[in-house]
């Protein structure tokens, strides 16, 4: 599904969202197009219109710190899919570092990614205890680091946008 980066009008990055969505706010002149998808196009029964890669609306919209939500899809995303303990890509599940039955929290710097078998190796113990060592330590990544490098969705239109400057 092709995803669109929606900028502010001070041209923050803000969100992301669907074609169809972005497509709806420039027909209602609510956005611009700042940027269209090279070589693709949105047909209707009688025209054909560029299809956007970049929006910017036209009234500035206030949005408090926005943050990554922590999810279990998203650990994944931010440790590519693999255990932090081995590299496996199979049976993946959530870790706690510092183990919750020790006081451990769920959070994104006491989460990571491990498969089964090394999930159950390290059992109640830390890393160090077990004799494991982690590939990454767990980080909160912000939210434009999210976008740009987790998401998946980042198309070359959107790099100048979700710079880390």
């Amino acid at each position: 599904m092709k995803r669109v980066l929606v900028l502010n009008q001070d041209y923050s990055p803000l969100t992301v969202c669907s074609v169809e969505r972005a497509f709806l706010l420039l027909f209602l002149s609510k956005a611009d197009m700042v940027h269209d998808a090279p070589g693709k196009v949105m047909r209707t029964v009688s025209a054909q219109y560029p299809m956007p890669s970049v929006i910017r609306l036209q009234k500035y919209i206030y949005s408090p710190f926005k943050s990554v939500v922590l999810s279990r899809q998203n650990i994944f995303k931010r440790d590519g899919q693999e255990c932090q303990y081995c590299g496996s890509t199979k049976s993946l599940t959530l870790d706690h570092v510092l183990p919750k039955s020790r006081g451990g929290k769920s959070s994104w710097q006491n989460l990571v990614a491990a498969c089964h078998k090394c999930n159950s190796m390290k059992g109640d113990k830390t890393p160090e205890e077990a004799g494991m060592l982690l590939k990454n330590r767990p980080f909160k990544p912000s939210y434009i680091m999210f976008v740009r490098n987790f998401s998946g969705l980042t198309s070359e239109q959107w790099l100048k946008y979700l710079s880390l400057n």
